[in-house]
């Protein structure tokens, strides 16, 4: 059992940074594949970013591919999102997500465990 917490959401301005932060309990955090999907209102959740258990191979959406960063900390159970040039068309709920399995998905079904949002606002 993974219980996911994310935090450092808010209202930016378009061209600022966030940093998303997904706090991770239990201590099996390192086998698991962590990624971050985002949904807008009315909008389907969809693929922002994976990384792997290793940290070494990390995945994007075209969308946000050389602006977003994922990263963790198995140390400290924590994967972060480094968000840079935000667009007003990235406003959503942030929810970071944990898969167990090694096949890399972009698909919400194949994750096991969700956290429970962070709103990101970002204004034109």
């Amino acid at each position: 059992q993974v219980q996911l917490v994310e935090s450092g959401g808010g209202l930016v301005q378009a061209g600022g940074s966030l940093r998303l932060s997904c706090a991770a309990s239990g201590r099996t955090f390192s086998r698991y594949a962590m990624a971050w999907f985002r949904q807008a209102p009315g909008k389907e959740r969809e693929f922002v970013a994976r990384i792997t258990w290793s940290g070494v191979n990390t995945y994007y959406a075209d969308s946000v591919k050389g602006r977003f960063t994922i990263s963790r900390d198995n140390a400290k159970s924590t994967v972060y999102l480094q968000m840079n040039s935000l667009k007003p068309e990235d406003t959503a709920a942030y929810y970071c997500a944990a898969d167990r399995s090694l096949a890399v998905s972009r698909t919400t079904a194949a994750y096991d465990y969700w956290g429970q949002g962070t709103q990101v606002t970002v204004s034109s």
